[in-house]
């Protein structure tokens, strides 16, 4: 079976075909298509078996890459998907959003010359054939348990958690303010990366497993946070960051300068057929408009594509850096330049003109000068490099940061760390709250849903340890 690995010497690496980008722009349908059968072995054939796999290691998950690489060559799906699974809550997710091309392909080690195995492709091809076959089955725990575990907050950290929390038998409740559950991943992350029925099928299977969703539920409105502590044994915190980081440049207040996740939320419902006025009334809608976003990022990156779906009159994404430094994947990039996004690299907004309404930016050039402590080039505006952009709309990428959540719980008991976000002690999870536990980019800081993913995991199992140790010292304490 070896002789059918380390296939990289005479295979080149291939991706799924791309939809034209004159195709894709007319929808948000993902852009990628699926692997052939015959394609994903071979793709994955081309695995070294590496004594060290830096895929794997650089995986937030440390997935067993390597494993199920050789089992899809070996045309082994089933037992590709359990080891796949075996770590991952949400390999089908993970394969289509992932950047890949900065975690496990980023990583390959496959000889100088030749380029990286396909993973996250074959990731996909994996699970979606699980699903096609009827191998991903929901929660059926061996034993049900008396004790119950509220989760605040239905994004990647928050299901992950509930997922394996019921495993285990527990009786588990998603708390969320949004109608539907999937955070970020329904709301935020636009469909042409990942369509809306992979998340809603995934939902479904939690909810066929026993996990009970309390969905259009506002904590502090609908259901006090102490309300939730009576009820459960645990409680965690995994809310997400939401918070549009500004920027504070004349004429940042006109009317047409909105924030990211509010344009891509807009859109994102619009595409789920909701009543969404504020892009019915144009304002946050690109249609026919001369439309630049602010930032680098993968957010960045979402943004203009939506906007190009939009048919949006010219897309601009002002940079600071130049391409080789932006934080966003790579593979982005290139999609958003084949659908005609204008990168206007190493520029900087220096302040936004119009009476009520915005109706250019005015841009400096930027220099990158010596590096600093963390490695990077700082940015240095050139004198005298002012320059226009006409702009109807302008969209804020900058990221995101945690809302005033102890504020917001009226918990003063939550500290919040200096960076804003939730304290946890690291060793167990847990909040200066007994039983109050916290995962997620509420703690960690805006970051990849792969790592969401990750915390979740590490919190449930956090959780089980505290209820056992409690159901241990009740038992100790009667007997």
């Amino acid at each position: 079976m070896a002789s059918k690995m380390l296939q990289f010497v005479k295979t080149e690496k291939q991706m799924p075909s791309k939809r034209t980008a004159d195709d894709r722009a007319k929808d948000f349908d993902e852009i990628y298509r699926d692997f052939s059968k015959e394609r994903a072995e071979e793709q994955a054939s081309r695995c070294s078996q590496c004594g060290v796999p830096f895929c794997q290691v650089n995986c937030p998950l440390h997935n067993n890459i390597p494993d199920w690489l050789m089992l899809t060559a070996e045309d082994r799906l089933q037992e590709a998907y359990e080891v796949s699974a075996a770590t991952n809550n949400f390999p089908e997710i993970c394969g289509r959003i992932c950047p890949q091309d900065r975690l496990c392909e980023g990583n390959c080690v496959i000889e100088k010359g030749f380029e990286s195995v396909t993973i996250g492709a074959v990731e996909k091809y994996i699970t979606e054939t699980a699903f096609e076959n009827g191998w991903v089955k929901p929660a059926s725990p061996v034993a049900e348990r008396d004790q119950s575990v509220g989760i605040i907050g239905a994004g990647p950290a928050g299901l992950s958690a509930a997922d394996m929390l019921r495993r285990k038998g527990y009786q588990v409740t998603v708390y969320d303010r949004y109608d539907r559950a999937g955070g970020l991943l329904i709301y935020g992350i636009p469909g042409f990366k990942l369509e809306k029925d992979i998340v809603e099928r995934r939902a479904r299977l939690l909810e066929d497993g026993g996990v009970t969703f309390k969905l259009n539920c506002n904590i502090g409105t609908d259901i006090s946070f102490d309300e939730i502590r009576e009820a459960h044994d645990a409680v965690l915190i995994a809310t997400g960051v939401y918070k549009a980081r500004d920027i504070a440049l004349p004429g940042a207040g006109l009317k047409g300068v909105v924030p990211a996740l509010d344009y891509l939320t807009a859109s994102n419902k619009k595409s789920l057929g909701d009543d969404v006025p504020e892009f019915d009334d144009g304002s946050l809608n690109a249609k026919g408009k001369d439309v630049v976003v602010i930032g680098g990022g993968d957010t960045a990156m979402d943004c203009v594509r939506t906007a190009i779906r939009q048919e949006a009159k010219s897309v601009k994404c002002l940079y600071r850096r130049n391409k080789a430094n932006m934080p966003g994947s790579q593979r982005e990039v290139e999609n958003a330049e084949e659908e005609g996004v204008d990168f206007q690299w190493l520029s900087a907004p220096q302040a936004f003109t119009g009476d009520e309404s915005v109706d250019a930016v005015m841009a400096q050039r930027i220099h990158l000068g010596q590096a600093d402590e963390t490695g990077r080039q700082v940015p240095q505006i050139i004198e005298d490099s002012t320059y226009k952009l006409d702009a109807d709309l302008v969209i804020k990428a900058l990221g995101f940061d945690p809302e005033d959540l102890p504020g917001l719980f009226g918990q003063d008991a939550l500290r919040v760390s200096k960076w804003g976000t939730v304290a946890i002690d690291w060793k167990t999870m847990m909040t200066d709250m007994p039983g109050v536990f916290a995962a997620g980019d509420i703690v960690r800081g805006a970051s990849l849903v792969v790592w969401g993913v990750r915390d979740g995991r590490d919190a449930a199992d956090r959780i089980h340890a505290f209820v056992e140790a409690e159901l241990s010292g009740a038992n100790k304490a009667v007997g």
